[in-house]
């Protein structure tokens, strides 16, 4: 698993780096057993365009007993300047349960949003979810922070809170 979570980072560094590929894309596929008898595969891709720039990696390691994990980043920069990433890994174990986490972040002349979630299913099917979102506006320093959750108990909850650039409280905008 450290090496999924090694390669993401190895291309989310590459593009921020100014990664570029000479060839216009690059990719390199391993799969592979691995000591747990199951198999481990890896993806690497690039390519650097007239738009912009893109570096992804994901991979998936099984153990041969049912379980298997995933995870996979991407990253995006456009020729204005504009960046965007994301990472996410999933896990899903032999008796059906599943846990989930993914985040992203992303910025251009216009501010900047950044979201981050949880998700998990038990073995019995119960699912639980969250999730908490701010973006702020490049123009007015103004941000607004969003939250979700569910749960069969709970159902579905959110909420939305807007600060001024101060960080101070302040009445959220209406949609015209």
């Amino acid at each position: 698993m450290n090496r999924i979570l090694s390669l993401t980072a190895l291309s989310l560094a590459l593009v921020g780096a100014g990664f570029t590929v000479s060839a216009e894309a690059a990719s390199r596929r391993v799969v592979h057993p691995n000591a747990a008898g199951g198999e481990t595969a890896t993806a690497v891709t690039a390519h650097q365009g007239a738009k912009g720039s893109t570096a992804s990696a994901r991979g998936v390691v099984t153990d041969g007993q049912g379980n298997a994990t995933a995870a996979s980043g991407r990253v995006v920069k456009g020729v204005n300047g504009g960046t965007a990433a994301r990472a996410g890994k999933t896990t899903v174990a032999a008796d059906g349960s599943v846990q989930h986490a993914s985040g992203m972040s992303a910025q251009s002349a216009k501010g900047t949003v950044q979201s981050s979630g949880t998700a998990t299913r038990d073995a019995a099917g119960n699912v639980t979810q969250s999730r908490s979102s701010t973006a702020t506006s490049a123009a007015t320093g103004n941000s607004v922070k969003t939250s979700s959750a569910y749960s069969k108990d709970t159902g579905l909850t959110h909420s939305a809170s807007c600060f001024d650039a101060s960080g101070a409280s302040m009445a959220c905008p209406t949609r015209p």
